[in-house]
Order: C-alpha cells, then sequence, then structure tokens
C-alpha cells in the first residue's frame, strides 16, 4: 500500500507523490509567542512531528519548516487592533523581541518533554521583513492589491474576479463572506471588508515597525508564511500543515498570496489537525478555557484532578487520528495513562523474554504489516495503537508461560516495537529510559546469586531473593526454559 494523505484542498485521500523524490519539502504554521504553550498547540506539534517521522522512517530526505510568529498577528486577527507580541510588551514594561524570546524558549521546552522533534529550519516571522516587503511588491505589480492611507491591502474581489477563487480551500462563498464579515473601526481604507492587509502602517505608539515603500509599518500576519515558505522550500512544495483553525483566513490568504506573487498555489498538499475541546468548546488562550502545558505536567490547574506526564499527552493525543476532535477530560488522560503504561511495560519485558527453538511460529509480521497499512493510510495512529496493544497481550502470554516464540518471533517483536511505538509515534519510556541499563544489570546480577543458590538446592535463599525482588517491584517467573522477569 502506498502513502495516502488527506488533502484538504481536494476534500479526499491522495496517494502522496513528492515533487523531488526522495526530498520533501513541508511547511507547518508555528505559534504566536505571547504565552505559554497550551494542550490546543500540542496537538499539532505531535501530529506533524508524526508526519515527519515517519516521512523519513519510509526513507524521504525532509525539509521540516516550522515559523515562529512574532510580529504581525493582531488582537482580532482581522487586521485592527494592538500585536498581541507588542501589548504583553507593554503590559509587562520590556521589548517586544524579550516576549518573543521567552514564549520561544517555553514553547521549545514544552515540545521537547513531549519528544517533538526539531523542525529542520525554524524561522520568525521578524527576521524576513525584506522578503515579505518583496512579495507584497510582487501582488501589487500584478496588479491584486492596492496601498491605502500606508496601508497595502490585498484585493478579494479583483482576484476572485479573474480565473481565481477566494474560497477553494475552505469551500466559503465570496458573497456570504462579504455579507458576514465584521464592518471594524480602521476598515474605510479597504474597497471591500473582506480584504485583508499585506501590509500596516503603525501608528505613533506602535512599538514593531519598520520601513517600507509604503510606511513604517509591519507586515500582516497571512503573509509571513507565505514568505519563509518560498524562501526555504521554493515557490511550490509539497505539504504545508497546520491547525483547523487556520485553514480561514490564514491559509485561504495564503493560497491567494501565492497565486498572484508566483502564478501558482504554494503546495500539492493540505493537511489540517482538528481540534482539542473541553467540555465540546475549541481550547484557546482568546476563549480563556486553555490548560497549559506545565500546568498539565505538574497538575496545578482547578479542571485537572492529577499532573500527567509528557507522554500521556502525547498518548492521548495520538490516541484519536488527527483529523477527529479530540474532547479533554480527566478520565480520558488516566485512561491513556494506564494504556500507555501497558505498553511501556510490554516493551520492558521483551528484553526478558528467552526465545524457545521448538516454539510454534507466531505471526508477529501481521502486526507489523497491519501498523505498515495503518501508517500509509493517512497517518492512522489509533490504529497502529490497537496492533501495539494486541502485541503486548501476545508478550503478556509469553512471560505467564502460556506462549512461547522463537528467536525470529522475538527479533519481529522488538523490531515492532522499536519502529512503531519509540521511531515513529515517538513514545519514549519516561520512568527507566536513563535508569534501565543499570536496572538491567542490577537485577541481572541478583537472579544470578539466586540461580547459583538454585543450583545448592538452597531453596530458602532462593525464596527470599525472589520475595525482595517482588518487593520493590521485579517479579520474575521459572520455566523449563529459564528465569523472565518483568517490573510491575
Amino acid at each position: 500500500m502506498e502513502l495516502q494523505v488527506y488533502n484538504t484542498l481536494t476534500r479526499k485521500k491522495e496517494i502522496f507523490k513528492p515533487i523531488n523524490p526522495p526530498h520533501v519539502g513541508m511547511y507547518v504554521c508555528g505559534p504566536t509567542v505571547y504565552g505559554d504553550a497550551h494542550l490546543g498547540h500540542a496537538r499539532p506539534g505531535i501530529t506533524f512531528d508524526i508526519v515527519f517521522r515517519y516521512l523519513k522512517f519510509l526513507g524521504y530526505k525532509v525539509r521540516y519548516v516550522r515559523n515562529i510568529t512574532d510580529v504581525g498577528h493582531l488582537e482580532n486577527d482581522a487586521d485592527e487592533g494592538e500585536d498581541k507580541i507588542a501589548k504583553k510588551a507593554r503590559l509587562e514594561q520590556v521589548e517586544p523581541m524579550e516576549i518573543a524570546q521567552f514564549y520561544t524558549k517555553r514553547y521549545l521546552d514544552a515540545m521537547d518533554l513531549l519528544n517533538v522533534l526539531r523542525p529542520s529550519i525554524q524561522p520568525s516571522a521578524s527576521g524576513h521583513i525584506i522578503e515579505q516587503i518583496d512579495i507584497v511588491k510582487k501582488i501589487l505589480d500584478a496588479g491584486y492589491a492596492y496601498v491605502s492611507g500606508g496601508n497595502v491591502y490585498f484585493d478579494v474581489l479583483k482576484y476572485h474576479n479573474d480565473t481565481h477563487k477566494y474560497g477553494i480551500l475552505s469551500n466559503r462563498v465570496i458573497e456570504d463572506m462579504l455579507q458576514t464579515t465584521r464592518e471594524l473601526d480602521g476598515q474605510k481604507e479597504k474597497h471591500n471588508p473582506a480584504d485583508f492587509a499585506l501590509w500596516k502602517k503603525a501608528e505613533p505608539e506602535h512599538i514593531m515597525r519598520w520601513p517600507s515603500p509604503w510606511s513604517d509599518g509591519f507586515p500582516g500576519w497571512h503573509l509571513e508564511c507565505t514568505a519563509m515558505s518560498a524562501k526555504y522550500l521554493g515557490d511550490k512544495f509539497d505539504i504545508h500543515g497546520g491547525g483547523l483553525d487556520l485553514l480561514f483566513p490564514h491559509h485561504e490568504s495564503e493560497i491567494a498570496q501565492s497565486v498572484c506573487a508566483f502564478g501558482h498555489e504554494p503546495t500539492n498538499y493540505w493537511i489540517h489537525n482538528n481540534m482539542i475541546t473541553i467540555a465540546g468548546q475549541k481550547m484557546g488562550k482568546s476563549l480563556g478555557n486553555f490548560i497549559t502545558l506545565e500546568e498539565l505536567f505538574n497538575g496545578t490547574h482547578k479542571l485537572l484532578e492529577k499532573a500527567y506526564s509528557p507522554m500521556t499527552i502525547r498518548f492521548f493525543i495520538l490516541q484519536a487520528h488527527y483529523r477527529s476532535t479530540l474532547d479533554f477530560s480527566n478520565e480520558a488522560l488516566t485512561a491513556a495513562e494506564k494504556g500507555l503504561k501497558r505498553l511501556l511495560e510490554a516493551q520492558r519485558n521483551i528484553n526478558n523474554i528467552t526465545p524457545s527453538n521448538n516454539a510454534a511460529e507466531l505471526d508477529i509480521k501481521a502486526l507489523i504489516n497491519n501498523c505498515k497499512e495503518a501508517m500509509d493510510d493517512d497517518f492512522n495512529t489509533p490504529i497502529v495503537i490497537s496492533n501495539l496493544f494486541e502485541a503486548a497481550s501476545i508478550i503478556n502470554k509469553i512471560i505467564d508461560g502460556k506462549e512461547k516464540i522463537n528467536s525470529e518471533g522475538l527479533e519481529d517483536l522488538k523490531a515492532l516495537f522499536n519502529n512503531y511505538l519509540v521511531d515513529i509515534l515517538g513514545i519514549k519510556d519516561e520512568q527507566t529510559s536513563n535508569m534501565m541499563p543499570t536496572i538491567e544489570g542490577l537485577v541481572k546480577m541478583i537472579l544470578d546469586v539466586r540461580q547459583e543458590a538454585r543450583m545448592n538446592k538452597d531453596w530458602a535463599k532462593s525464596d527470599q531473593l525472589r520475595d525482595k525482588l517482588a518487593e520493590i517491584g521485579v517479579k520474575i517467573k521459572d520455566s523449563k526454559d529459564g528465569v523472565s522477569w518483568s517490573l510491575d
């Protein structure tokens, strides 16, 4: 089965065909850094980490670009209001770049805890003002933008009335947009309310500003991704990703900008992750119902019954398909915690299994094939997890002496967990990742002493060592094939 991805633009699954194989270019919209990352930020971080990991697993050479928005994102996302980072800086009486740097580091630290791989390139909007101005010039020269009072606006009706469609990605009707677009103060300079800013003139009190041919000001929010994706991936690349909340107007406007500046749409595949909700309502800073990742990790938010580890959060997110909504609850997180514990215990126990040469062949390859087919079917992580649980059941039966496995089957089990649980799903064993070699060495040393006692028929000492190990959570099982052990 070839890799198929759901393309938001065509609204169907398509076979993935890179422009220049084995190279793949992927651009994902990153955070606006004016506050701590919350659970809603974790989902796109993990979703596109899975895409990144799996493409590399398939042998592709992936250039993954994820931006940092540190300028141009206004309070109401409609070309008006105060820049969110500038507002935070004004309130805290610091420079805007101090805010951006502080929360960028906080975001990256949180992603590291979630085992999200760093992107290949992480550009910031403020570092690419020249590129953004250049694209504004291209769009003006093409006749799809106009200057008004030092501002530059994209002419949506001019674009839509030519050979293009504004609304092609979000499936919106232009007439409906014009009727529902709010008339805000300061929009009298626009030809129509649906037009969006490519460049905004800075008011005297605005502290983030750059010189341009039209005014001292700052770029529009939608412009930054068009500029940075084109700079690092070319004006046509393979995958553009982001949260479903960015579908309109952000990604819709990116398409329009690219068509006017470069003559074609920016990407072949649009991939969007769905939202995390609380009681059915989208989680976000603007709604005030968000839980920061730090609060999740230390259990301090009022909605939390306890703290949850980063790997529990990651596993919770991966249990739902990325295109499905995911509703937060303590019950769901606790269930994810228990499921993750079961898989990690099974993974540890693989190393304690002694293969049996006369064992009937267990069909582990079928589970591996199932996982491969699931990932090829639009990165279906829940199906992968269900197959890993089936493998965990087999491991437990082997540990309990109810099943046997030969050397080839045991190697397949190790490959299944290493490839899919660790490398692709990105799950790491937080409990034993650093201490496991030491634990394994100590247990082996005690088991050697116990084996010597058994050979000397010192059953009292043998039982004493077994019981002491059980007290600290190490269960051992004797069989005619030898002794196996597991961490409880």
